[in-house]
């Protein structure tokens, strides 16, 4: 289930984006201001944000902006009554992917919401390469030097989730989302162990790690520089 941040101050409109995405088969999670809307963007994971251009406290612009500038590359989608071609240009000029101008209709957002995520999934590299440090997402293969590291499932499931979401911090609770079967009781340390044994085999020095780095009290980033 694909996971929409809706950011919205306008409570009818932002009632009936999540009784109509959730009808269709999003996960839809709100913000109504500027300010949390950007603390959630950045701090937890999505596969879509629909963010509208006049907030309270920090409009949709400046969202994005810092958004791209802390490297947070979720695909965005700007909602705004303004239809102004200078309006759209700053906007996709800021990092946006997509811009809708209200009034919409339901279907037609929910196009664009599914394009923007096709072609979000379809320039996504299949290998990803950090260092000496190869990452083949599609063969499930990673390779450090040139030479084979042996990973489990669940080891790469951890890797890739971090990879895709580089630079953010993911809490221990969103790595057992993502990398756990529905369902399955894991404690935070059963997520600590697993980091260090994934560590050991990635990392150059995994007493100092650079790679997968600790964030106290918080969780883990992958922080490691695209070749």
């Amino acid at each position: 289930m694909k996971r929409i941040l809706v950011v919205e101050d306008e409570p009818d409109i932002a009632l009936g984006l999540q009784e109509d995405l959730s009808r269709h088969g999003f996960e839809v999670q709100m913000a109504d201001d500027g300010e949390n809307g950007l603390r959630r963007a950045r701090s937890e994971t999505w596969d879509l944000i629909l963010l509208d251009v006049m907030l309270p406290r920090m409009d949709g612009f400046e969202i994005c902006r810092e958004l791209r500038r802390a490297r947070v590359h979720t695909p965005v989608i700007l909602l705004t009554a303004k239809a102004h071609e200078a309006e759209k240009v700053l906007g996709l000029e800021l990092g946006a992917d997509d811009y809708v101008t209200k009034p919409f209709s339901p279907r037609e957002l929910r196009a664009r919401i599914n394009a923007v995520l096709r072609r979000f999934e379809s320039e996504s590299p299949a290998i990803r390469r950090f260092g000496n440090l190869e990452v083949d997402f599609e063969g499930a293969a990673i390779r450090k030097g040139g030479v084979t590291v042996d990973l489990t499932a669940l080891e790469f499931r951890l890797l890739k989730t971090l990879i895709e979401r580089r630079g953010r911090v993911l809490s221990r609770e969103q790595l057992i989302d993502a990398a756990w079967e529905q369902g399955t009781h894991v404690t935070d340390r059963v997520v600590d162990t697993h980091i260090l044994n994934l560590r050991k085999k990635i990392e150059q020095d995994p007493s100092q790690p650079r790679l997968i780095q600790g964030v106290r009290g918080l969780g883990y980033r992958f922080s490691g520089d695209e070749n």
